[in-house]
């Protein structure tokens, strides 16, 4: 990575962090000598750096060593001192709107983060524990809107794909848009960004002047997948689990465009939960979309779905081929059935809590080689805890693929070793081979490819 130009600047918040209580303004100042300092800082350094075509969190991390934030205490709240930070973050000498925003969201959800898990009320030893700290998490920062009808369209997919699919992601958020939907999606490039460019246009051919662009991300892949500027609510979980969760609470509908192992492991884990006995009637509209050039792409993750997971996993989704308007009509329509089902049941629109959750998709793992080689994935297991198996497979290469830990493990250790039954290791090498033929795993332009796996039947 060729490194820009850098700027000293001193930065005070704008939104929720300007009025705050002296204890809070204590809190937020350990932040900047404690241990907390190098997730903030790492948080910090991909915000500033967005527009930055890297995917490599070691590598970012490595063209800013001398990056520094420091935060000031200030009678009326804090302010942030930033040494060579990137300068495309500045105009004049002043910081863009959207960048100042996402940096001090940044710093409230990882200040609130750490003092809520210090709070007698927090239990993550249980499944329902984990979901209210979810909901806390969502609540605090101001995503949680009671009262709005069912319209926010999660969007997963890839933050490397071709030009073709990325102006396929930008026409459906344009469609969606026109008809009054709102976007979220993991805030990174590609994939993250193109529906809401979309949906921009057509809130503002619509005169929709509060039209919502949520992000939701976590530590690890803020580092490598820096938020796009669109954005207009950024949210940082404190993990990938805790993440996901988030994405199936809040939105009310998903879309999934093509993607490598991010997009795999997203796919899964939605899948896995939906398949659930108790979920069986809770409407969720899912579609599978891309243009006409990703069919074969779609149609070998379909077939993995009906190989690994069965017919009954395929049953939970559509696919719909070079059809934006089929597709935000389908959408729109789905929506419509959620509100019912919510209207009868008296459960929240801004939060799906008759979504039936199982622990085994809420604990972090933490994809180390032991632990990658000794997942179980059977076909002999129940469909929805194998789902939940191979979304950790997913995560683990995820993480070897972008993430600073992983990309640091698979330097001392070699590749991960990912084991099980042939009838579901053949499908799942071919479907990872696919993403490293069709440039997936990484931004094209940088270095090979290197898988972090290895597939072992």
């Amino acid at each position: 990575m060729i490194r820009p130009n850098v700027i000293n600047a001193s930065v005070s918040p704008k939104g929720s962090l300007e009025t705050l209580s002296q204890r809070e303004v204590q809190q937020l100042g350990k932040v900047g000598s404690g241990g907390l300092h190098q997730l903030f800082r790492q948080c910090a350094l991909a915000i500033l750096n967005t527009g930055a075509r890297v995917d490599n969190a070691k590598t970012i991390l490595e063209a800013y060593a001398d990056f520094e934030v420091q935060i000031h205490q200030q009678d009326r709240g804090v302010r942030l001192e930033l040494i060579n930070a990137p300068a495309d973050a500045f105009v004049d000498g002043e910081m863009i709107a959207s960048t100042r925003e996402m940096l001090f969201s940044a710093l409230r959800d990882i200040v609130y983060t750490e003092s809520e898990l210090g709070g007698p009320r927090i239990d993550l030893e249980s499944s329902a524990g984990i979901t209210d700290y979810v909901f806390h998490l969502l609540r605090n920062a101001r995503t949680l809107r009671p009262g709005l009808e069912p319209k926010m369209v999660v969007c997963w997919g890839g933050h490397s794909i071709s030009i073709e699919e990325y102006k396929c992601t930008k026409k459906v958020g344009h469609e969606l848009g026109l008809r009054n939907l709102d976007i979220c999606t993991g805030c990174g490039p590609g994939v993250m960004k193109g529906p809401m460019k979309g949906a921009t246009i057509a809130h503002a051919k619509q005169r929709i002047l509060e039209g919502r662009y949520l992000g939701i991300t976590e530590p690890g892949i803020i580092a490598a997948e820096a938020p796009n500027p669109i954005v207009n609510e950024l949210v940082i979980m404190p993990d990938i689990e805790k993440r996901l969760e988030a994405f199936v609470r809040v939105g009310h509908g998903i879309i999934i465009f093509p993607g490598g192992a991010g997009t795999a492991e997203e796919f899964l884990y939605l899948l896995g939960i939906l398949m659930h006995p108790t979920n069986r009637d809770l409407p969720f509209p899912v579609i599978l979309t891309g243009p006409r050039s990703a069919e074969a792409y779609l149609q070998q993750l379909h077939a993995f779905v009906g190989a690994t997971l069965g017919a009954q996993a395929q049953q939970h989704y559509r696919i719909i081929i070079d059809d934006p308007t089929e597709v935000a009509r389908g959408m729109a329509a789905g929506l419509k059935e959620v509100e019912r089902f919510r209207r009868e049941r008296n459960d929240a629109f801004h939060f799906n809590w008759l979504l039936h959750i199982e622990e085994s998709f809420q604990r972090p793992f933490d994809p180390t080689h032991a632990n990658m080689e000794a997942l179980q994935l059977s076909l002999d297991m129940p469909p929805h805890e194998l789902a939940a198996n191979l979304r950790r497979a997913f995560s683990g290469i995820v993480a070897g693929n972008v993430k600073d830990k992983g990309i640091r493990l698979i330097e001392q250790h070699g590749p991960y070793r990912i084991h099980g039954d042939p009838r579901i290791m053949q499908p799942l090498d071919a479907l990872l081979q696919a993403f490293v033929d069709q440039h997936r795993m990484k931004l094209p332009g940088g270095a090979d490819y290197e898988p972090c796996y290895r597939v072992v039947s």
